[in-house]
């Protein structure tokens, strides 16, 4: 793909933005920036970049930003629905994805992985056990620093975490290994359906060939439809027993095909909850179609603490555990963190309500909620899906949530924040939400 001389408009000036303009100006493209944040919002972030070949129009958009450009690449918080995005469609402009654009220049293979939930966690642990194994590897994409970044180094393996949104524009996208954790109700405000938001999931799928790998979750049954649709070679995890794949017998994940089978021990890891058992088999199934070493794995397994904010523990106080699960943003996310705990669970939940539907979540607040204490935006519509199912409390945000929450523990419970909203209500996002959490239990 030839760049040089070319006129680019970025679309959306946030982190992944800005390192797409400033590849595109290294590749000697004319770049022009459209946001609709005015200048004084964006003078530090225009400083940073301090590059002639970089035009800016910020605080309207207008469709004679459009005029002479060769290509449109947009932000992935920016939706198809947006006005540059339709007209550059009607002008048959190409747009495409940051992740389209860096893997037109990306030397090396991939691993991509996407799902509703635990993305962040499979896509760690895949890229520490390819470096354990003494391999080069880049890891990024929707977690931490964007491919665009990338793409000049001489890695052995680019380790991805992709979005649905960042998959709505691709086309040549194509990982040696693509994996598809699992699909529930998300971003049903960005989505005109669920069929639509696994559709895009999908096209993490869609260029690949008969020599490339899809890895796939056989007991969600939205991921398992697709099995026989796949051009790739299909391998499954899951917790039953298979002749091939990947699965959960005892204290054991088993990676078995049809000439071999290798054990992991389960005895020693930190991870905890179902979910991440999903999360590790899907490490297990993608490291080992490569051929990687046992012990690598293993040792990966064993050492491995988990993330922040998802289902992170923070403190025993008065013999009640506090998690801080700021990270599950979807409904989906907050049931398995609900069925990885047997004592009684205060769950701490709202913000901005994301077009879903709670109802995956009643048979486990039924079971396993003694107390339900709601906050933020959404507050109002939980309660009416879910507060007549137990105690149910209305507070106005979180300081308030923690308050309650200790004001009414006992010795055995659990307090979790594990809110099914995004946290744009009343924080900048699900990592300064589970910060300011972990603050106010701290001060307990």
């Amino acid at each position: 793909m030839e760049l040089k001389d070319k006129r680019v408009l970025v679309v959306g000036f946030g982190r992944t933005g800005r390192d797409s303009a400033r590849f595109l100006a290294q590749q000697g493209a004319h770049v022009l920036v459209s946001d609709l944040h005015p200048e004084a919002a964006l003078r530090a972030e225009m400083t940073e970049l301090s590059d002639p070949a970089i035009e800016y129009r910020l605080g309207a958009e207008e469709p004679d930003c459009l005029d002479g450009i060769d290509y449109v690449i947009p932000s992935p918080g920016v939706a198809r629905e947006n006005l540059l995005l339709q007209e550059a469609s009607a002008r048959r402009i190409p747009i495409l994805s940051e992740i389209e654009l860096a893997y037109r220049f990306n030397r090396a293979p991939v691993f991509a992985i996407t799902g509703t939930n635990g993305k962040s966690t499979t896509t760690t642990l895949v890229g520490e056990m390819l470096t354990t194994a003494g391999k080069k590897v880049f890891v990024g994409g929707n977690l931490g620093v964007p491919f665009i970044s990338a793409v000049s180094n001489d890695w052995d393996w680019t380790v991805l975490e992709i979005s649905s949104f960042q998959l709505e524009w691709v086309k040549q996208f194509r990982p040696r290994v693509a994996v598809l954790l699992n699909l529930s109700e998300d971003h049903l405000d960005r989505y005109a359906s669920f069929a639509e938001y696994c559709a895009a999931k999908a096209r993490i799928f869609a260029a690949q060939r008969s020599s490339d790998i899809a890895i796939l979750n056989r007991d969600d049954a939205p991921v398992w439809e697709m099995c026989n649709r796949l051009n790739s070679r299909v391998l499954s995890f899951g917790f039953a027993e298979v002749g091939e794949g990947v699965f959960v017998a005892g204290d054991e994940i088993i990676w078995r095909d049809s000439s071999a089978e290798e054990r992991f021990s389960l005895a020693n890891v930190k991870l905890h909850g179902i979910h991440n058992l999903e999360n590790m088999m899907a490490a297990v199934a993608a490291t080992k179609a490569i051929g990687v070493a046992h012990d690598s794995i293993e040792m990966v397994l064993n050492r491995f603490p988990g993330l922040e904010h998802r289902l992170e523990f923070v403190r025993d106080k008065d013999g009640v555990a506090y998690y801080n699960d700021s990270k599950g943003t979807n409904v989906g996310a907050v049931v398995k963190s609900l069925e990885s705990f047997s004592a009684p669970v205060i769950l701490l939940a709202g913000g901005v309500d994301k077009g879903g539907c709670y109802a995956p979540m009643e048979r486990q607040v039924e079971k396993k909620v003694r107390r339900l204490v709601l906050f933020g935006a959404a507050k109002e519509i939980i309660a009416r899906a879910l507060g007549g199912l137990t105690d149910t409390v209305i507070v106005e945000d979180l300081p308030a949530a923690v308050a309650d929450a200790a004001a009414h523990s006992r010795p055995g419970d659990v307090v979790l924040l594990s809110p099914a909203c995004s946290s744009f209500d009343q924080f900048k996002n699900y990592a300064e939400r589970g910060r300011a959490f972990k603050t106010l239990v701290q001060n307990l």
